[in-house]
């Protein structure tokens, strides 16, 4: 059989791939700490649960509408609008089957061949390939620690080429769990927009940031830039990966694009899912997900103060996003060997550096601490002792 060029190149998704290897390790009767996945151990908010079962009483769920359930649309620009101060029609509002069919929409409808895209070193690896799949090339920009691992507006310039495109940010970010500087996103964004460039910004991590010494909530990049094109998710604040649901906020001009490539690609988002899905803007759920937000935050502490004992330096402590990126050149391994031997001889799944870019591939570890806090301790525990055991 005779493979595609995409096919063959497409090159894997590593945290997946350790993920498969924790899971064969368990199968094998072993107990294995899964610190490498970013997916929240709490579940749907309760109500949402209940939305499910009862969505589930034998009644027809065709399909919805490409663009999603009207009522749906209607609450998620509601939900910008109170949670961050944002008015944004409800026809903006494309709901798609996770945060990735979004961002698969609007690479497909703003990426041609020869494209250039600009994207932080490091970063979400799938932005990568979904940008290659329709042609483009990617320009990783390296990052540092004095940018918290984002882009910033000199580093864009400096990067330009008469064949960019667009940009593509996360907010909080993965692997870093750092947020961009919101005079950094402002600029960057003006940046792109005065060369007629297109602005991806993924905020699916964006309610979990840590709120300011007033209480607020982070702003969107529509408070700054409201053309921007913008992919958010159920999965991460609400804890719904499994659903496989999520939006994207589109320009007015986009909709019908958006329209016709979700109609081709996936028909439409999960009936089901995004019935129940009402039920996460409710006070009762936004509540439990506000005190969910919290807990990360103390559990964000205990992986900091563990790593800082086992002398694996964190040079960006996170705001937001639910991970940790350390560095191991201390410990004389490579990120790849040494989230094997942690693997294999630790029994604690991590992943490497070398799923996020070039720059910081060998020499930095994403750990995620969405698992349970104890989790967090036997893993930081097993992590030290294997640590100890390098001399």
């Amino acid at each position: 059989m005779q493979l595609s060029h995409r096919a063959r190149a497409v090159a894997p998704f590593y945290a997946m791939e350790f993920g498969k290897q924790a899971a064969a390790l368990e199968a094998e009767g072993h107990d294995v700490v899964k610190l490498s996945l970013g997916e929240p151990d709490s579940g749907a908010p309760p109500a949402v649960l209940e939305a499910l079962r009862q969505v589930a009483d034998g009644r027809p769920l065709p399909y919805t509408a490409a663009l999603g359930l009207p009522a749906l649309r209607a609450a998620i620009a509601a939900f910008y609008r109170t949670q961050h101060d944002v008015e944004i029609d409800p026809a903006r509002i494309v709901v798609t089957a996770g945060a990735s069919a979004a961002l698969l929409l609007a690479t497909a409808a703003l990426v041609d061949a020869g494209d250039e895209v600009l994207m932080a070193d490091p970063s979400y690896p799938c932005n990568r390939e979904l940008v290659e799949t329709f042609g483009g090339r990617v320009t990783l920009v390296p990052t540092t620690a004095e940018t918290r691992f984002q882009l910033d507006d000199d580093a864009v310039r400096a990067n330009w080429t008469e064949r960019t495109t667009g940009v593509m940010i996360a907010t909080p970010s993965n692997p870093t769990g750092t947020s961009i500087r919101p005079e950094d996103l402002a600029a960057i964004c003006a940046t792109a927009r005065e060369r007629g460039a297109w602005r991806i910004v993924d905020e699916i991590y964006l309610d979990l940031s840590d709120r300011d010494e007033q209480g607020r909530r982070p702003r969107s990049v529509l408070s700054i830039d409201p053309d921007a094109i913008v992919v958010n998710s159920f999965s991460k604040y609400f804890g719904m990966t499994g659903w496989r649901l999520g939006w994207c906020v589109v320009p007015e001009e986009l909709v019908p694009v958006t329209e016709r490539l979700a109609q081709n690609y996936f028909l439409c988002a999960s009936a089901p899912a995004q019935a129940a899905a009402l039920a996460c803007f409710t006070p009762e759920s936004l509540a439990v997900a506000e005190a969910r937000r919290a807990e990360f935050a103390e559990r964000r502490a205990v992986v900091l103060d563990g790593l800082a004992r086992i002398g694996l330096p964190v040079p960006v402590p996170p705001d937001g996003a639910f991970y940790v990126y350390f560095d191991v050149t201390g410990t004389g391994l490579s990120s790849w060997q040494f989230c094997e031997r942690a693997l294999h001889e630790a029994h604690v799944a991590l992943t490497p550096g070398r799923d996020f870019g070039v720059h910081t591939a060998e020499s930095h570890v994403r750990l995620s601490y969405a698992a349970s806090m104890d989790a967090l301790h036997e893993g930081l525990a097993r992590l030290g002792r294997f640590v100890s055991s390098l001399g």
